[in-house]
């Protein structure tokens, strides 16, 4: 399995990064989506098979220990981090890439709707933070109550195409406020996965996000149709 090329999932299933449920971020209203899901296409793939979430992490656990390289987007963000940044997974699934970041080095916290997934992932990477919690509710705070800010924000495994078309401008609102002033997302999906480019666009500018770079692969082939690797900055 080649993993750079558009990320790594198993064909058969959701990926291994899923976005989250739904919530208005205040600066942009779930009313202001456009078009996508009605329903969080994770919720509804557990809630048809309630062990979806358990099979899902076993199977990466066996590709894992396979020594097959699942790494790639991983290591896309650990070089155009400095050494101990400050990174968040988001939509993290079992912690495949923020565990293999923290075990570099950097400060990882990931995020992620499925409390089975977040369970796999402290016991499997100990090293990072892992937290339960809705990308379109995010919201996490340091002990002085301020919002924690990252030098990078990974959303891998097409996490932004699991979520409903009301979650997708929250969500990415709620990214961009937990960017540092230089800060940067970094965000990958399938262009044939129902969010199309053009709305993808007109959802970052609505959340405060800017379209820096675009590239077709996560080792950095140019744009194309087909996949999509986008690096945003706040606006």
């Amino acid at each position: 399995m080649t993993i750079p090329l558009g990320g790594a999932q198993p064909q058969s299933s959701p990926d291994s990064s899923r976005g989250s449920s739904a919530g208005a971020s205040e600066a942009v209203p779930p009313g202001a989506a456009g078009p996508g899901p009605a329903e969080n296409l994770w919720t509804a793939a557990v809630r048809r098979n309630p062990e979806h979430a358990r099979g899902y992490a076993e199977r990466w656990r066996r590709i894992e220990a396979s020594g097959q390289d699942i790494y790639g987007e991983a290591r896309l963000i650990d070089a155009m981090a400095p050494r101990g940044a400050r990174i968040l997974d988001a939509g993290c699934g079992s912690g495949r890439l923020g565990g293999h970041l923290a075990r570099a080095g950097h400060r990882v916290v990931g995020v992620d709707l499925d409390a089975h997934l977040i369970d796999v992932a402290r016991e499997d990477h100990p090293a990072a933070r892992w937290e339960v919690g809705n990308l379109a509710e995010l919201d996490l705070r340091d002990a002085e109550g301020q919002r924690e800010q990252f030098d990078l924000a990974l959303s891998a495994g097409n996490v932004l195409t699991f979520l409903a078309g009301s979650e997708r401008r929250p969500a990415l609102a709620r990214l961009a406020e937990h960017l540092a002033d230089d800060g940067r997302l970094v965000v990958g999906f399938g262009l044939d996965r129902g969010y199309e480019m053009a709305d993808f666009e007109a959802d970052a500018a609505a959340a405060g996000l800017r379209l820096a770079q675009r590239f077709s692969s996560w080792d950095l082939r140019p744009a194309d149709g087909q996949f999509l690797v986008a690096i945003l900055e706040r606006a």
